[in-house]
């Protein structure tokens, strides 16, 4: 998965395939992907 953030209006979208349009606002084109890093596993 990853998170996609739209660049007019900042609404933030975790899919795994990047959005044609922002489902917030409409924006066509405005969806970048943000790098999220996922938690280490280790032995606590």
């Amino acid at each position: 998965m990853a998170v996609f953030t739209c660049e007019k209006c900042g609404k933030p979208v975790d899919t795994r395939c990047k959005p044609k349009k922002c489902p917030a606002c409409g924006e066509t084109g405005s969806m970048c992907k943000k790098e999220v890093t996922a938690p280490k596993k280790g032995k606590n």
